[in-house]
């Protein structure tokens, strides 16, 4: 069992991802609660961040499942209220390479910078401020459902939905935040027509 406490911090997602990525070179890996450690301290945002972009990465390994339901069960904390997260031995403990790192930064900052590049911090910040994670967790809890599942190319609209949700709450813009629910009606209904069209070949398989 871990436990980590999330603080404010006030970096861009994509500066804490750079220095993420080049914590990850000097210790030639990190476990989810090693990087959770680093990144996640700063608030639900960052938190979203870390665990939605690793299932962008396209090198072999179960990415998508294990960060989607790492980040399921940390939603579901969120709603409660707990300031110390808690994620079951299992996950918290796997190890990640310094080449997925690497894959991580290079496929996921430029996702991470066009959404960056649209931010104005401060605007509508009635959707962003501290109490909006907790109204946020059961879409955000959907959504990683979604990521978890193992569907070929089915994660991309979660993840960006994920992550217009998450930047949107570090730059306290709540703009980028309704945005990002705009986007998780669009990507859940993605994800059921991907889960019907699958069922629907399996009979035939």
């Amino acid at each position: 069992m871990e436990k980590l406490v999330c603080r404010r911090n006030t970096s861009t997602a994509s500066t804490t991802l750079f220095r993420l990525v080049a914590e990850a070179r000097s210790r030639d890996g990190l476990t989810i609660a090693d990087a959770l450690g680093l990144m996640g301290r700063s608030g639900f945002g960052f938190v979203m961040l870390l665990l939605a972009l690793p299932a962008l990465i396209p090198i072999p390994g179960p990415f998508g499942m294990i960060f989607g339901s790492a980040l399921a069960i940390v939603s579901l904390q969120f709603a409660i209220g707990f300031e110390s997260l808690w994620l079951p031995s299992l996950l918290a403990n796997r190890r990640i390479s310094a080449k997925a790192f690497e894959a991580l930064e290079r496929y996921a900052s430029p996702l991470v910078r066009r959404i960056e590049h649209f931010v104005r911090p401060g605007r509508m910040k009635a959707f962003a401020g501290p109490r909006i994670p907790y109204l946020l967790a059961l879409p955000v809890f959907c959504l990683a459902v979604a990521v978890a599942l193992p569907i070929p190319f089915g994660n991309l609209a979660p993840v960006a939905a994920l992550c217009a949700i998450a930047i949107g709450l570090i730059e306290r813009d709540g703009l980028v935040v309704l945005l990002g629910l705009g986007m998780t009606l669009i990507a859940l209904a993605v994800t059921a027509a991907l889960v019907y069209a699958a069922v629907g070949v399996i009979p035939w398989i």
